[in-house]
């Protein structure tokens, strides 16, 4: 097991963006201080350390840089930090001022491992309000394919360098300098269209009120839109302050989202660290072709970048996982996202009903309601289509269909519910007809013998929909499908006649997990009002079944195919990132192992935040993988239509999911059977 807990072994690199106290034209001093740190990310397992802008000599030193004794004393600090290097794990990202070709350039210093890989100097040298670089400083535009003398060595020189990681696949870095991040076109988004992954900035930046907010605005848009990392540190306390003043700032973004970061204004030593999912960032470039054919625009340039491979030697273990990881991935735990992204999916439901019955000439809904929560979310959706449309709700035609284990409860619920929302409800016993036609089929249950197999409980799914069927067709509806996404990924519906199919589904791009969220939104909200919401919230407390199977004991759908807090867990990282099991079983034992660490949505019960042992996450991950790849994409390949809800995906073979039907899990389940695993 100790190759299966590090992140190395997963696709994770470790990064880190460090600032603390400079010391003004004071380079042993500094290089100290860069070591003190470096050593720190070393034995947190960093990969990657990222310091400010001209972090050896100080930034704000202005003319200063032009002193042979500052300049000397600068090499010589960065021969030391090369020497401690020798035994630590990190490349070090270092600011420099270094003389080259009679003129101070601005550089960033990659070291790793005793020696210099490359040396990028700034492009961009601010001139305007509070900045007068260009003093002191040549701008590094137009460096590209040069080398540099220093410390008795040559190394590559430029703004064209790539240095990547020969046994970490996907970690390939980049490094730009503060003002490069602040123009139209950075030499960042270039880099990571030459396959740069990690892009490092070095930063000096002096804070202005609101100036903060704005660094944050540029990072997030550029790991969104160059797809990767951004690793920034700003300088901290120490700097001069004679007309400025310096807040620290660290950031750490992957793909428009933040990792990490450090508190401002910090008193001394600091940084932020987070793990960097370079298989994430890959699979999103596969994905997106765009952003290849964003590089054959500009190959003339990004076709010229430089190699630097350097080995890491990551090491081995349970290193734990520094990101934030949502155990509901469709769920944020955060109450304002989960707020926002209810009210967004619960309208595009409406929104896709309300088009749908304007464009087939406004017939009515039929609905088969079962109390549960598919069904019952369906319902309000379908209630609030005809309100904005200015229809009554009686134009929805609800049916309660008890079958031979249709539970009092539930049945209940469903008359309770329909009359709260006043649409116009019926009942239609389902048991005659089934007994009929098992009895028709010689089934052994008709003879009194109490065999509960699939053709019993298919002719019970069947008939309900055969029946909603034939009353749309006889009093001019449409059926309204209520089977969710969960449903559609385990092929856990009946085909064809059966709740696989529908006129239209509403519920087809909504995962089980966020089903009960989006009903206890519509209950905080008040969109129907208190009588409404008392049974929304009876039946949220319902057990999940599909009340098939008479006996005591009731027929819980979780028992037989497992947690659907799992299997949406791994439905998003499959569909959205298309991660190996493997990888979504490290992810998942991080997410689930602990419920006391992490975030739980809001008013999630108490009693369902259990744990998950590893052994747990391998046995419903081989469940998921047999169901979803070597089973369920029949059912897929011919869903009825259906908006597509959320970024995690859809199932639509017309949109997110493409599929044939006849394909096998055994590379899935290969990848599980690589690694071995804990016993239970």
């Amino acid at each position: 097991m100790t190759d299966f807990g590090s992140i190395y072994q997963h696709g994770f690199a470790r990064v880190a963006a460090c600032t603390g106290h400079a010391a003004i034209a004071d380079p042993p001093a500094n290089a100290e201080a860069v070591l003190r740190q470096a050593r720190r990310c070393a034995e947190d397992g960093a990969a990657v350390a990222v310091f400010p802008e001209l972090c050896l000599s100080g930034y704000s030193i202005e003319d200063l840089l032009l002193q042979d004794a500052v300049l000397d004393e600068v090499e010589a600090a960065l021969a030391t930090v090369v020497a401690a290097s020798a035994d630590l794990l990190p490349v070090l990202v270092v600011g420099a001022p270094l003389r080259h070709r009679h003129r101070i350039y601005n550089c960033a210093v990659l070291v790793h491992r005793g020696r210099i890989l490359g040396i990028a100097p700034k492009s961009y040298v601010p001139n305007y309000r509070e900045f007068y670089e260009r003093r002191q400083i040549a701008a590094g535009d137009d460096e590209r394919g040069g080398t540099l003398r220093i410390g008795g060595a040559t190394v590559p020189f430029g703004t064209d360098l790539l240095f990547t990681a020969e046994d970490i696949p996907g970690l390939v870095l980049h490094a730009e300098i503060c003002e490069d991040m602040w123009v139209p076109v950075p030499p960042s988004a270039e880099a990571a269209l030459a396959g740069a992954t990690v892009l490092v900035n070095l930063s000096g930046s002096p804070i202005t009120v609101g100036r903060a907010e704005d660094r944050t605005l540029l990072c997030r848009s550029a790991s969104a839109r160059c797809l990767a990392a951004y690793v920034y540190a700003a300088a901290g306390l120490g700097e001069s302050t004679t007309d400025l003043s310096w807040d620290g700032q660290t950031m750490i973004y992957e793909n428009g989202t933040l990792l990490a970061e450090s508190d401002r204004f910090p008193q001394g030593d600091q940084y932020a660290v987070a793990d960097i999912d370079l298989d994430l960032l890959r699979q999103e470039r596969q994905r997106m072709g765009t952003f290849d054919d964003n590089r054959r625009t500009h190959a003339a340039r990004t076709g010229g970048y430089r190699q630097i491979p350097f080995t890491l030697d990551p090491p081995a273990g349970d290193l734990g996982l520094r990101r934030r990881l949502e155990r509901f991935p469709f769920v944020p735990a955060d109450p304002a996202r989960l707020a926002q992204d209810c009210y967004e999916a619960y309208n595009i439901q409406v929104a896709g009903l309300q088009r749908r019955l304007a464009a087939i000439g406004g017939p009515k809904i039929v609905i088969g309601v079962s109390g549960g929560l598919d069904s019952t979310h369906a319902l309000i959706v379908a209630a609030r289509a005809m309100d904005q449309a200015g229809r009554p709700r009686s134009d929805i035609l609800g049916f309660t269909l008890p079958g031979f284990a249709t539970s009092d409860h539930t049945k209940h619920n469903a008359h309770k519910l329909m009359r709260a929302l006043g649409i116009t409800a019926a009942e239609l016993d389902i048991s005659p007809t089934a007994r009929l036609m098992l009895e028709e089929l010689g089934h052994p249950f008709s003879q009194g013998e109490p065999v509960y197999d699939i053709t019993f409980e298919n002719v019970q799914a069947g008939l309900r929909t055969d029946y909603l069927f034939r009353l749309a067709n006889q009093r001019g509806g449409i059926v309204l499908g209520t089977g969710d996404l969960s449903e559609l990924a385990l092929g856990w519906c009946t085909y064809g006649v059966g709740d696989q199919m529908s006129h239209y589904n509403v519920n087809s791009g909504v995962p089980k997990t966020l089903i009960q969220h989006l009903i206890r939104w519509v209950i905080s909200t008040d969109q129907f009002g208190a009588e409404t919401n008392e049974t929304l919230t009876a039946i949220l407390d319902t057990e999940i079944s599909p009340e098939l199977v008479p006996g005591e004991e009731l027929q819980s759908t979780e028992s037989k195919i497992g947690p659907y807090a799992l299997h949406d867990f791994t439905l998003f990282h499959i569909l959205r990132y298309g991660f190996r099991p493997s990888k979504i079983a490290f992810l998942a034992w991080h997410a689930w192992r602990d419920p006391r660490t992490g975030g739980w949505p809001p008013m999630f019960p108490e009693a369902e935040r259990v744990a998950y042992d590893l052994p747990e996450i391998r046995h419903w991950l081989d469940t998921f993988a047999r169901r979803f790849f070597g089973f369920a994409q029949f059912k897929r390949s011919a869903m009825p239509n259906g908006p597509k809800v959320l970024a995690g995906g859809s199932l639509s073979p017309r949109g997110d999911w493409r599929a044939p039907s006849d394909t096998t899990a055994d590379a899935w389940l290969r990848d599980l059977d690589r690694w071995e695993w804990p016993r239970a």
